[in-house]
């Protein structure tokens, strides 16, 4: 079983013990649900106020994944959403199906994505919000799960046109602030449970903000937090919180568990990005851009593919019904158009590629190749910045850095996409916006990928 190593003994690891037990960091399961251990991975961040990552096998975000197994993941999340709301028990989750999905067989990965669809219920009248960047695709998967509910993400850029309705902190990310910019100002002021997803509850403080924020303008009686992973501590401050606004909460996951740091962890941790920093470059950091100029790849527009009319790319501003059922019927053709297109071949490895937040779109296209029986895995760029080891047990083994390519409110600054060369492949579909479809991608992004692809394809939404 793969899992997060031990940590070392409180007299400190020895020389020749791996990465990872020199960290220290141990994730013990609790409670019901999935082996946290399986879904998780071990990393160490580049950021002052946290300094471990712990990287979600099942989430496609830093890791290359079956598509199908991140989306059924979503789904089996929203089918916990969906007992929470009703007030029944949780359902039991296909754990056998879960842990050998994670650990690779694709006979696994697709008889779970199969049952995860089989049990979508009726339509909820819940919204949900997901969090960005690294929970857009899984809030969206979620709101599937609830039979369509209506689904919005936070994002990190502004939107010429679209007034902001909210916003909040997340004090632990390397980019903190959030923006809630729905296409109808009422969204969010209807009094309906809110189920907020992130890919990991580690202390609820984020939740919490964000439903205080909300409260403050629309009290709700219903709130349901939703994560893939719960690894906070007991007598944490997300329910103390929601109790004082008088509002009922329930925590919801496919997996619970205990991290347990060494009281040194900061040391720990200093000590070993300086080591790993001290060493050849290929070893521990992101490959830098190649300075060679802008290059040319072949480019395909999914509104020319018969995009189905008035349907978002995303949910940033909002994702309705029957803008679900919309998309739902037009994936199967889009995605046939998209291999004559792109020129994809049968048997051939391809990753799917999405950018920061645009993730549920990658993700669906990607599904939807893999349900065809196309190789395909999928993955997305990121701001956060974090430690590449090609070290035994460690989950970042490889990585690449480019300048962002969206003109960011926030300024220029380097992105990242993890994990992009532990396999050779044979064509990337890198699947952007239209914002984000500019010269600093062709000088940034697609010339990092070429040393790890025979083919590359820009794929720009409508």
């Amino acid at each position: 079983m793969t899992g997060l190593t031990p940590a070392a003994s409180m007299a400190g690891p020895s020389p020749e013990a791996s990465l990872v037990e020199r960290l220290g960091v141990r994730l013990h399961p609790s409670g019901p649900g999935a082996d946290p251990r399986v879904l998780l991975g071990l990393a160490l961040r580049r950021n002052p106020r946290r300094a471990q990552l712990l990287v979600s096998r099942v989430l496609g975000k830093h890791v290359p994944t079956e598509p199908r197994l991140v989306r059924a993941a979503g789904l089996l999340l929203g089918g916990l959403v969906d007992d929470a709301l009703a007030g029944r028990p949780a359902r039991a989750l296909p754990l056998a199906l879960l842990h050998a999905a994670v650990g690779g067989d694709r006979d696994a990965t697709a008889a779970l994505h199969v049952q995860a669809q089989e049990a979508i219920g009726p339509p909820s009248g819940a919204l949900v919000l997901g969090f960005a960047e690294t929970a857009t695709a899984l809030g969206h998967c979620v709101a599937e799960g609830l039979g369509g509910a209506e689904v919005l993400h936070s994002t990190r850029r502004p939107v010429p046109g679209f007034a902001t309705a909210g916003g909040f902190t997340e004090e632990h990310s390397h980019a903190t602030d959030h923006l809630l910019l729905p296409a109808d100002a009422g969204l969010l002021r209807d009094g309906r449970p809110l189920v907020l997803v992130d890919d990991e509850l580690s202390t609820g403080r984020t939740a919490l903000n964000t439903i205080k924020a909300l409260h403050r303008s629309t009290p709700r009686a219903h709130y349901v937090v939703a994560a893939l992973v719960d690894v906070r501590a007991p007598g944490g401050e997300l329910a103390a919180g929601v109790a004082e606004l008088g509002a009922r909460l329930d925590v919801v996951a496919l997996a619970r568990g205990r991290v347990e740091l060494p009281a040194d962890l900061a040391a720990r941790a200093g000590a070993l990005r300086a080591e790993l920093d001290a060493r050849p470059a290929s070893r521990h950091t992101c490959a830098q851009t190649p300075t060679r100029g802008t290059v040319v790849v072949p480019r395909v527009e999914l509104g020319a593919l018969g995009w189905p009319p008035g349907v978002p790319a995303g949910a940033r501003h909002g994702f309705d019904a029957a803008a679900h059922r919309a998309l739902a019927a037009a994936l199967p053709g889009l995605a046939r158009d998209l291999v004559r297109a792109a020129g994809l071949r049968a048997g051939e490895r391809t990753l799917v590629l999405g950018t920061e937040e645009l993730m549920q779109l990658p993700l669906r296209l990607a599904q939807t190749l893999a349900d065809a029986g196309h190789v395909v895995a999928f993955s997305t760029t990121t701001r956060s910045p974090a430690v590449v080891a090609d070290e035994p047990g460690y989950a970042l083994t490889s990585g690449i850095t480019f300048p962002a390519h969206d003109d960011p409110a926030d300024g220029a600054g380097p992105r990242y996409a993890y994990n992009v060369g532990a396999a050779q492949w044979d064509h990337v579909l890198v699947v952007v916006d239209p914002p984000a479809d500019t010269e600093a991608l062709r000088a940034g992004l697609l010339p990092a990928l070429a040393p790890y692809t025979r083919r590359t394809t820009l794929v720009v939404t409508p």
